[in-house]
């Protein structure tokens, strides 16, 4: 790796290079996807688009005189004349302010990718695109924008579970700038950790992601939040009946340092359960902090810092129910560096997360200790888990003329901890520490001006596991209006997160290392297809499959109990997911389809007894096979409309076949005058279909503007228009229903000073 960077360095020692960094000038926030263009005296144009960050470089040129042009949309150009001689590396900082008029665009080949896409198992996602989706709040979330996406599915209003293309919600790496969050969504549906006000943007990865990342096997949610304003104070404040939110941001050096803070708190139990139809016994909330500088042009540096709180009650109300509660606290340093006299982006990581999570009832105490396998303990005391630990992370991306490399190396070592009172009879839980260290390389490189290939592998060292090797590859095609993409590997996930799906309503996730030390890991492989049918309208369609192995359930048993054993299965997931999106003139709207097929397969060896066979295929309880989701979004006068409809086919769950009566033999018995107790049979697991969901949410909101930079968003709307009875659980004993949320008429203010 090493070696071949220092050739190419040596080769490349007589270029000139151009990097710089651009901002907008009103709030200095880094603008993303600016087109920077450089034209020599022969009329030659090279060029590239700023990332993330608001960082562009351009290497291999020629000494001699240029004209840079930075262009971007809504922006005033920005021209600059350049001499660069012989190995010269020229640094800039560029802002830019807004515009009315808005010229003709010069568009280059960039060397990097850039700017919003939907390729190849990525969706980058804004927060003017959250925003859009009808929420019960003034400001959008991200889970909110999430749930409308095709392969995405969500157990429901309440629970903070999102299954990704056929993956259980651990198997999803939350990051937060850097950061891992291993429970970011609230208990309460329509919230995460990811509110729109502190969003810069989020990729989406629901399959076949790149080397960069590793430690998960199904997908990857990763968020990077804003700087706060570096050039003068600003304060937002919104009253909502669910939630409302207070953030400050402003300089601490004006135009180099900033600082943002953001804190969110429920107002759904002193507010909205006074005029919901059913109990609402959620609290929760975030506090977020960032302070971020601009030390040069080649050079930043962040500390963030964020924590969650969730309690509540899910499922049948009782004289003292079952409470989940959860809270999530990280902190994390980036530094990024664009050395002068290298052809370098990096990035450096280092971070320190906690997770907690008790289920019980209120006041319970924790468990006695006890011999869990022979004396499971009874209801009426907690259980609880905690994973914590620190990530540190090197990220490099290397640029030559045809080519990029990205490379790095990480280190983690994750603390896991679980008390479940006898869930897992089979399973003794222990604290565990596991030590994760390894590097990754994923060359791209530019075949043609169509065709552009990545191949990568992360090599992985586990401890006692050994070493692992995760090859990954990414192959996308343009051809005028039309785009192929190919994208697949090799996943593997160090640390399990067990749950009970056989209880609906349980979202409680015990964290562990491998109970049969087989790391679970996947085969991911995907295809897509993007075209443009017309100018205001755009096409895209993704075949996917992922085959899944070493996973951990809770064992089949035709008769329910409280506590089960954990067993082993296979799995695998296939779809296709195609989205449909207008964009004209006032009018924004997609529609997307979803087709999937998840089944598991478990080996058991009390399953002959029943089935005749030692293994049994089913669906887990998140296969939705149907899923349709509408948002459209138009002006009307001075007014914004946002409207959303979504529709699944029902979830499998698992039936009763009949009952018999059960007669304890602990001596003589007449079991002729003996009536024993009635007994629960199951079916076979997963057979029945629950009803199908769909739902009608519409928001609208008027924008009022005092003086030049405050602003008053007054919004109504109503979720669950048509008052949809929805299931979100069923007693399969009694046949009781456990609905989702009803019709619910929402308002809110939001003021910007």
């Amino acid at each position: 790796m090493f070696v071949g960077l220092a050739l190419t360095l040596s080769a490349q020692a007589q270029d000139a290079s151009v990097r710089g960094l651009i901002t907008d000038v009103a709030d200095g926030q880094p603008l993303q996807g600016v087109n920077v263009a450089l034209l020599d005296r022969d009329g030659t144009l090279r060029g590239n688009v700023t990332n993330d960050d608001g960082l562009f470089i351009v290497v291999r040129l020629l000494p001699g005189e240029y004209v840079l042009r930075a262009s971007y949309i809504g922006y005033q150009t920005f021209v600059d004349t350049l001499q660069l001689g012989p190995g010269a590396s020229h640094r800039m900082r560029i802002v830019m302010a807004t515009s009315t008029a808005i010229g003709d665009e010069l568009l280059v080949v960039a060397e990097r990718e850039g700017g919003a896409t939907v390729t190849a198992g990525i969706q980058t996602v804004r927060p003017r695109d959250i925003d859009l989706v009808p929420t019960t709040d003034v400001s959008g979330d991200l889970v909110s924008y999430l749930a409308t996406m095709p392969g995405v599915i969500s157990i429901g209003d309440r629970g903070g579970q999102v299954f990704i293309r056929g993956g259980e919600p651990s198997h999803n790496l939350s990051l937060l700038d850097g950061m891992y969050l291993y429970q970011p969504f609230h208990i309460l549906g329509f919230y995460s950790a990811f509110s729109s006000d502190i969003l810069r943007n989020a990729d989406i990865h629901a399959g076949a992601f790149s080397s960069k990342y590793s430690g998960r096997m199904s997908s990857v949610i990763d968020v990077h939040t804003r700087n706060g304003n570096s050039q003068k104070m600003r304060r937002t404040i919104s009253l909502a009946p669910f939630v409302s939110m207070g953030l400050l941001e402003g300089p601490i050096l004006k135009g180099t340092m900033s600082f943002l803070f953001s804190a969110r708190a429920s107002t759904v139990e002193q507010m909205a359960s006074h005029y919901v139809s059913q109990p609402l016994p959620y609290n929760f909330g975030d506090f977020f902090g960032k302070i971020h500088t601009v030390i040069n042009e080649s050079n930043q540096f962040s500390f963030s810092a964020i924590h969650t709180y969730d309690r509540g009650t899910l499922g049948q109300q009782s004289d003292n129910p079952d409470e989940i509660r959860w809270n999530n606290t990280a902190y994390g340093l980036r530094y990024l560096i664009a050395p002068p006299s290298l052809p370098i982006l990096g990035e450096i990581l280092f971070s320190v997360s906690d997770l907690t999570m008790e289920q019980g009832p209120r006041g319970a105490s924790p468990p006695p200790d006890t011999d869990e396998g022979d004396n499971p303990v009874p209801s009426g005391f907690l259980r609880s888990t905690a994973i914590s630990g620190f990530n540190f992370a090197v990220n490099v991306t290397n640029f030559a003329a045809r080519t990029q490399v990205d490379w790095g190396f990480f280190l983690r070592a994750p603390r896991l901890d679980a008390e479940l009172g006898g869930l897992y009879q089979n399973l003794d839980f222990s604290r565990d520490r596991i030590l994760s260290t390894g590097a990754y390389m994923e060359p791209e490189v530019a075949i043609t001006e169509a065709l552009k290939v990545r191949a990568g592998l992360v090599v992985q060292f586990l401890g006692d596991q050994g070493v692992h090797a995760e090859p990954r590859l990414r192959v996308m095609f343009e051809q005028g209006k039309h785009q192929f993409s190919l994208a697949g590997g090799i996943y593997r996930q160090e640390a399990v997160g067990l749950n009970d799906r056989r209880d609906a309503t349980n979202i409680f996730t015990a964290w562990a290392g491998s109970p049969t030390g087989n790391l679970p890991n996947s085969i991911h492989a995907l295809a897509g297809y993007q075209t443009s049918l017309a100018p205001w309208l755009q096409l895209s369609a993704e075949a996917f499959y992922k085959n899944l192995s070493n996973l951990f359930v809770s064992e089949w048993t035709a008769y329910p109990r409280f506590t089960t054993n954990l067993q082993e299965a296979s799995g695998r997931a296939i779809g296709l997911d195609v989205r449909l999106e207008i964009q004209h003139s006032q009018l924004y709207g997609f529609i997307n389809y979803g087709l999937a097929s998840v089944e598991y397969n478990a080996m058991q060896e009390t399953l002959p007894i029943w089935f005749g066979s030692n293994e049994v295929r089913y669906r887990p309880p998140h296969d939705r096979r149907h899923q349709v989701n509408a948002l459209v979004s138009f002006a009307l006068g001075k007014f914004d409309v946002g409207v959303r409809w979504n529709i699944g086919s029902g979830l499998p769950y698992s039936q009763i076949r009949g009952f018999d009566g059960f007669v304890l033999m602990d001596g003589p018995t007449d079991v002729r005058r003996e009536p024993g107790e009635a007994r629960v049979i199951y079916d076979q697991p997963y057979r029945g279909i629950l009803p199908a969901y769909h739902r009608l949410d519409l928001t609208v909101e008027r924008v009022f503007q005092h003086g030049d930079d405050s602003f008053i968003t007054l919004q109504v709307g109503v979720i669950n228009a048509y008052n949809q009875a929805n299931v979100f659980a069923l007693d399969i004993f009694t046949l009781r229903r456990n609905d989702q949320l009803p019709l619910i008429p929402t308002a809110g203010v939001k003021l910007e000073f």
